[in-house]
C-alpha cells in the first residue's frame, strides 16, 4: 500500500509544498511573528524531514520532538490552538494550489492534527 508521501508526488511535492507552505505562513499576520529572526533555510530542512516522515516516507528527520521544538514559542510567544489552526489552513492551502485530491488534504490535516497537543505542550 502506498503512503501519503508516495501518493502526493515523494521528494520533489513536499520540496515544493515545503517552500509554498512557508510563503504562505510569512505572509499571514496571525503566525508570521513566530518565525521572526529564524534561519529559514535550516527551517525549510527540518520542516521537509519531518514532512517526509509524517507522511510514510523516509525517515531522515533528525530535529527535536515536537514539544521540545515548539516549548519555547508555548511557553514565551503564547503558542496556542489559533496559531496552530492558521497553520494548518496555511498547509490545506498549499496542498490545494499543488492540485492535490481533497482526500489527500483530509489525510494529510489528519497527520497534522495528531500532533497538535504534542506541540502545544499538552501531551
Amino acid at each position: 500500500m502506498s503512503t501519503l508521501y508516495d501518493k502526493i508526488g515523494g521528494e520533489a511535492a513536499v520540496d515544493a509544498a515545503v517552500g509554498l507552505f512557508y510563503d504562505k505562513v510569512l505572509a499571514d499576520e496571525r503566525i508570521r511573528h513566530f518565525f521572526d529572526g529564524l534561519d529559514m533555510e535550516r527551517q525549510h530542512r527540518m520542516q521537509k524531514g519531518f514532512l517526509t516522515f509524517a507522511f510514510g516516507g523516509p525517515n531522515n528527520y533528525s530535529g527535536k520532538s515536537m514539544a521540545a521544538a515548539h516549548r519555547k514559542l508555548v511557553d514565551e510567544k503564547g503558542l496556542d490552538d489559533s496559531h496552530f489552526d492558521a497553520v494548518i489552513e496555511d498547509l490545506g492551502a498549499t496542498l490545494v494550489e499543488l492540485g492535490v485530491p481533497d482526500e489527500l488534504i483530509a489525510e494529510a490535516a489528519g497527520i497534522a492534527e495528531s500532533v497538535r497537543d504534542a506541540v502545544l505542550g499538552r501531551g
